[in-house]
């Protein structure tokens, strides 16, 4: 098995075109064609981590966080990152990162949080934009079958909770091919008029090779013609954060004692509480305090994120409680689930869960 293998797996959950412009994801260290021994899974790699890997026999490390985040200059190990990228060198062993693909997929590091705080009937709190693009294609009639399921095939047409999602109607189509033209379809060097069907249907961008490649395989023609444009429209199983709901109301204070037992929060800054019930939660891991106005818009009774500064605080307004549980401790399960992700692939192979505790924080 080679590290690509591992990568795609990851990559069907949480394909890397979604992750941030600021972030730097996919294979930061090694070769994706070398082949795997075993697959170190973590939130963070730090040296301590690369030595479990080096323990566990395992010459990749799977981390959620990316350990190379802006440019190295150098290698000189003066600093823990340096000091971590030349270990794993030194010792073969390769670094993977999605970061911010994981946040934005729907099965994702929120989708984590939701399940932990038993939330149902979850929603992405910010549907990420840009992500939608549309097809549309000409195909003789008596092809358009083969090629609309082609593209069905290679994921397009899918919306929401539906498939095999298209509009199509009829027409005809000119063309004239010059000497160099093999027509499938009419004799070179002369007009011809066929009988065609406009096909049309959207897809999630990361799919746009396949789609290509199914199209160009299924349609007919020598020359296939096709538009793609991007769409404005928000993909809502593609963003940041989510918003769900309890089984049963909480009180106030009742749901934050559950979170801090649940989320194994050494302490939660909250502010005011407003005297409401509990019902609507929205999460967002990692620091997430640009989401408030997010999180009341959406009639959220409390958002769970950390990494709040004092002034954010005020922005609850007392319309909602802002929770701040920590860094680590709102991405503490992502490992987990990634361990998850690639357990259900893999089935007999070594798949770790690193238990090394990466959080750099610690309280009195």
């Amino acid at each position: 098995m080679k590290i690509k293998d591992i990568t795609t797996c990851i990559e069907e959950i949480a394909p890397l075109n979604y992750a941030e412009s600021f972030d730097n994801v996919g294979l930061l260290v090694g070769n994706y064609y070398t082949e795997v021994t075993g697959v170190l899974v973590t939130l963070d790699t730090l040296e301590n981590v690369v030595d479990e890997a080096i323990e566990k026999h395992c010459n990749l490390i799977v981390s959620f966080h990316p350990i190379i985040f802006s440019g190295l200059k150098k290698l000189n190990g003066n600093n823990y990152v340096e000091r971590v990228v030349l270990k794993a060198i030194k010792n073969d062993i390769a670094i993977y990162s999605m970061h911010t693909a994981l946040d934005n997929s729907f099965q994702g590091v929120n989708a984590k949080i939701c399940e932990i705080l038993g939330l149902q009937n979850k929603k992405v709190l910010i549907p990420q934009k840009n992500t939608i693009k549309k097809l549309t294609t000409y195909v003789p009639n008596n092809n358009s079958e083969k090629v609309r399921t082609a593209l069905f095939k290679a994921g397009a047409g899918s919306i929401g909770n539906y498939d095999h999602c298209s509009f199509n109607t009829e027409g005809y189509g000119t063309y004239k091919g010059n000497e160099n033209s093999n027509p499938t379809i009419g004799e070179k060097g002369k007009l011809h008029t066929e009988n065609e069907t406009f096909i049309s249907v959207i897809f999630e961008k990361h799919k746009e090779n396949n789609i290509l490649t199914a199209l160009f395989n299924a349609h007919p023609y020598e020359e296939v013609a096709y538009d793609i444009v991007p769409l404005d429209n928000m993909n809502q199983e593609i963003g940041l954060g989510m918003i769900g709901e309890l089984t049963e109301e909480k009180s106030e204070l009742d749901f934050l004692n559950f979170l801090k037992v649940t989320m194994n929060a050494k302490g939660i800054r909250h502010s005011k509480l407003i005297g409401k019930p509990i019902k609507k939660v929205a999460v967002l891991g990692g620091s997430g305090s640009f989401a408030i106005q997010n999180a009341i818009s959406a009639e959220a009774d409390i958002y769970v994120t950390s990494d709040i500064k004092y002034h954010e605080f005020y922005k609850a307004e007392d319309k909602l409680i802002i929770a701040d549980i920590g860094h680590y401790e709102s991405e503490q399960f992502t490992k987990n689930l990634l361990v998850e992700i690639l357990t259900k692939k893999f089935l007999n192979f070594a798949i770790i869960l690193s238990n090394r505790n990466t959080n750099p924080i610690y309280y009195l």
